[in-house]
């Protein structure tokens, strides 16, 4: 079963990094994928579940087991950021 550690590359990291407006959505994004009480357990660290992990990539990408591609991080990012606006500009609560 893959990692978050095995799938993000150095280029998920750097497609990231040329990108300051997004620096904000992937702090957010990666607190929501973390879990609960993540600072209890080894290794300390807001590490998605594995699990989960490799459900979520299976339905992306057909495998539990692929490199994330910096485009798709990149996207994913830009989504979640427009549609945390739009929910946000609509009134709808958004928890």
């Amino acid at each position: 079963m893959a990692t978050i550690g095995s799938m993000a590359g150095p280029g998920v990291i750097w497609a990231i990094l040329r990108r300051p407006r997004l620096w904000g959505e992937a702090l957010r994004a990666g607190a929501a994928l973390a879990p609960r009480a993540w600072w209890t357990r080894r290794p300390w660290l807001p590490i998605p579940d594995a699990t989960y992990t490799a459900w979520r990539t299976a339905t992306a990408y057909g495998s539990s087991d692929p490199k994330l591609r910096p485009s798709d991080v990149v996207a994913y990012l830009q989504w979640r950021r427009r549609f945390r606006r739009e929910i946000a500009g609509s009134g709808v609560a958004s928890g």
